[in-house]
């Protein structure tokens, strides 16, 4: 059976390419933190308030979202998504005023949120056969976006080239995918038969639903908070040149790339729930030891092993979300729509939380503590993708 289907293969390379940029969206802030924070003279808290404004925007988005594709559908979604990212992206940092630049994150979210709906249904309706690798797929290209935005800013600091350009460049890549969108063609149905017999369940009344929003609140919690603060974090612990910490954010995204685009692949099976808790289970593990190595005499071993670290996270992290939307879509083919936007609205609250706590703790008692309550968290994260897990299996032998 081929990845994807002929029919499709235009519409998915199209949407990869959105999703992409969408990525390096999620990721610039946190690569130009140590910058932003230098040159503005921001505290800790105001750089928490400015990233959880844009995660608030977030989770409200992905929630009308998924009734937005409902009613309008995903290309009218995802156009809306994309001209408002560009919007914000293009005055996002002319100041260091924090509030105007709350606002401004804030719209960025906002955008955000209908791009994830629109491309994560799409996705979904594209996966005729229900096999989760179309849209473990696309969200290496989220991976892909992830490691080339942080890469590029490190290369450009290293350059001397002025970092606020770089929000700037982005906004107009926005606008130029935003017309191929207008160009392109979306002809995907909606509609899923009813089986004889059936009847269509209440949402609320399926487990499924809320584990969902509790497996993404925590697991992009811990992702996105990882990856915004994992430079800043070396820098201050490791001691680790401020020119080069960008790039640790990319090799965090390199791990979830090669997990993104390793599984889908090299297995082929249509159930990837193994995969699911086996992968969390690693993302525990090594998060927890980037957080104990911080305890360490900084050196050429504390950098070569918290090197290896990042990326084994970023590894752990790869599958979980495309996995927990496709089992989401098996069990509520009727609504796949409302039930994702729900699903990641959970995870939106997870991105506001996150780095919001990680900011006060790390204000109040340092960044080695404010990083630890990833480790902590990552574990709840695995907790509630084994409840998703066994929820999903018990529907299917109904």
């Amino acid at each position: 059976m081929p990845l994807i289907e002929s029919r499709y293969r235009s519409l998915f390379l199209a949407l990869f390419a959105v999703f992409a940029l969408y990525g390096t969206s999620m990721t610039i802030i946190g690569a130009t933190l140590p910058k932003i924070l230098a040159d503005f003279g921001w505290t800790y808290f105001v750089a928490g308030l400015v990233l959880g404004a844009g995660a608030v925007a977030y989770f409200c988005s992905t929630f009308v979202a998924g009734y937005l594709v409902k009613h309008w559908g995903p290309k009218r979604t995802i156009l809306l998504g994309l001209a408002v990212i560009a919007s914000g992206l293009t005055f996002f940092a002319a100041t260091p005023d924090a509030l105007t630049n709350i606002l401004l994150s804030a719209l960025i979210g906002a955008g955000q949120g209908c791009v994830e709906i629109g491309v994560n249904w799409t996705t979904l309706r594209i996966d005729t056969a229900n096999t989760g690798r179309p849209m473990n797929l696309m969200h290496g290209a989220f991976a892909v976006g992830a490691i080339l935005g942080p890469l590029t800013v490190g290369l450009l600091l290293k350059g001397g080239f002025d970092w606020v350009a770089v929000y700037r460049g982005m906004a107009a890549i926005f606008v130029l995918l935003g017309v191929l969108v207008v160009l392109l063609p979306m002809r995907i149905s909606a509609a899923v038969p009813v089986e004889d017999g059936e009847t269509p369940q209440r949402l609320s009344a399926n487990p499924a639903y809320w584990l969902s929003f509790l497996a993404l609140f925590f697991y992009v919690g811990v992702e996105l908070g990882v990856s915004n603060w994992v430079a800043e974090y070396f820098v201050a612990v490791f001691a680790y040149p401020p020119a080069d910490s960008a790039l640790l954010v990319s090799l965090f995204w390199a791990g979830l790339l090669a997990g993104r685009f390793g599984v889908p692949l090299l297995y082929r099976g249509s159930r990837q729930e193994a995969s699911l808790l086996g992968l969390s289970t690693l993302a525990t593990a090594s998060i927890s030891a980037l957080c104990l190595l911080g305890f360490a005499t900084p050196g050429a071993f504390t950098h070569a092993a918290g090197i290896a670290l990042v990326f084994l996270s970023g590894l752990g992290c790869s599958i979980y979300y495309p996995a927990v939307i496709t089992l989401l879509g098996s069990c509520f083919p009727h609504a796949q729509s409302q039930a994702i936007g729900f699903a990641a609205t959970g995870g939106g609250v997870g991105s506001f939380v996150f780095p919001l706590l990680m900011s006060a703790l790390s204000q109040g008692w340092g960044i080695r503590a404010g990083f630890a309550t990833y480790a902590v968290f990552a574990v709840v994260m695995t907790l509630a993708a084994t409840g998703l897990v066994l929820s999903a299996s018990k529907r299917r032998k109904c």
